[in-house]
């Protein structure tokens, strides 16, 4: 089985940063399956529907939602089957529920952290 655990989430004032981190894990195939595939940041506001933040594939390519280009950038290190997110220039409607996902279709997903972004 695949585990995404994320970490780093908490709360912020407007302009600050955090960085979020998902390590993933898997035994055997597992592991490989990991690094052959693409791996995203999505988010949840109360509310609001889940949204596709920023996404990078095993070859380090990488996309984001125009909400935050300029602001976060998306990165992993594949030796390490650990993904990141780094927030600069946080805003209050950045608040929100992050969860980290695998796969093409995000085909597995964390338990989330929560970003909370308020003076």
């Amino acid at each position: 089985q695949v585990q995404l655990v994320e970490s780093g989430g908490g709360l912020v004032q407007p302009g600050g940063s955090l960085r979020l981190s998902c390590a993933a894990s898997g035994s055997g195939f597992i592991s490989g399956f990991i690094r052959l595939n693409n791996m995203g940041w999505y988010r949840q506001a109360p509310g609001k529907q889940r949204e596709l933040v920023a996404s990078i594939t095993s070859g380090g390519l990488t996309n984001y939602a125009d909400s935050v280009k300029g602001r976060f950038t998306i990165s992993r290190d594949v030796a390490k089957n650990t993904m990141y997110l780094q927030m600069n220039s946080l805003k209050p409607e950045d608040t929100a529920v992050y969860y980290c996902t695998l796969g093409a279709l995000a085909d597995y997903w964390g338990q989330g952290t929560q970003v909370t972004v308020s003076s």
